[in-house]
């Protein structure tokens, strides 16, 4: 039995978007990101595992939510996105669906998607985090899940449990879904929440934003189908598999605490140099080089999200 161990734009109307960062993290990756992580995992399994895809549609298309599915697939038709595609998409909106699932309290659930390492600049305690027991955070969440597919539950629940298993592992990648940053600011126990409440512009004119928002919208801002695709291929093109050392980690855990986390402080936060302002209204600019440092920080982190997905996918589904 495999046992593994323990990355949605806000579109929203402004006073619930001020309600959800305040409770907790903004989404990990937007919806379209999310998307592109699904569609790498994709086509890493339709070159080699295609078995493994027909075993998850089987299964996904039991979700109990698998109409709004089709109504989405069925608003693509109408654009002439061809029928070959129908697979590769359910594979984006399974990677996207927990955010999308958000207003559903069966589904729903807001925890799950981070684990705030506290992050306290010039502490000695900043090396290896370590994990709060029964904290029902995105380590639980991912071992949960994967339980539930080893199981004897229902294709139903198992549907389910795939697409929050998808969602997971793009939401870990996400550098700052790991961590809180802990300043005489940003005080224990909240910290600055993944950065939600770390409120910075990226041009000195621009609109305050926070951090965490800047990070979520990296990698693409648009839910369009061939615009995701295409940025699936310009990834992978980009991040092959043989050029990605990080890929021998195989534990979750240590993608949040070993990878994401030391890439929170260090790049997102600048090992604690960054300036950010505690007003939602009044950010401060990012150094002029912040952006175009952190984009392919993102990708490369985007690029093992679906190479891992896809890893995870035939431990659990292959031959």
């Amino acid at each position: 039995m495999l046992k593994l161990h323990s990355f949605a734009k806000f579109s929203l109307l402004t006073a619930l978007s001020t309600i959800l960062v305040w409770q907790y993290p903004a989404f990990a990756w937007n919806k379209p990101g999310h998307m592109v992580s699904g569609a790498i995992a994709y086509r890493e399994l339709s070159q080699n595992h295609q078995e493994v895809i027909e075993k998850m549609v089987a299964i996904l298309k039991e979700h109990p939510e698998y109409s709004k599915f089709e109504q989405q697939w069925n608003s693509l038709k109408q654009s002439n996105i061809s029928a070959e595609n129908k697979n590769l998409y359910l594979f984006m909106w399974a990677a996207k669906w927990p955010d999308e699932a958000r207003n559903n309290q069966a589904f729903n659930h807001p925890t799950w998607h981070y684990i705030n390492f506290p992050y306290q600049p010039g502490s000695s305690s900043n090396s290896i985090p370590r994990e709060i027991p029964g904290e029902e955070n995105i380590i639980f969440a991912f071992q949960k899940n994967l339980d539930i597919i080893q199981s004897n539950a229902t294709n139903n629940e198992k549907a389910v449990a795939i697409c929050w298993l998808f969602h997971l592992v793009g939401d870990v990648h996400q550098p700052l879904h790991t961590t809180k940053l802990i300043t005489n600011e940003y005080k224990e126990p909240e910290g600055d929440r993944g950065g939600t409440r770390f409120y910075i512009r990226v041009n000195p004119d621009g609109q305050t934003i926070s951090l965490h928002k800047f990070w979520d919208d990296l990698i693409l801002g648009s839910e369009n189908f061939q615009t995701v695709r295409n940025t699936a291929t310009k990834i992978r093109a980009s991040y092959q598999r043989s050029k990605l050392p990080e890929l021998r980690e195989t534990q979750f855990n240590n993608w949040a605490k070993l990878e994401s986390f030391n890439i929170a402080k260090q790049k997102a936060y600048l090992n604690g140099k960054l300036s950010g302002s505690s007003d939602k209204n009044d950010g401060k600019p990012l150094p002029p080089n912040y952006a175009a440092t952190a984009k392919p920080i993102a990708e490369r982190r985007m690029s093992l999200a679906g190479y891992r997905l896809a890893d995870v996918l035939t431990k659990l589904f292959g031959r």
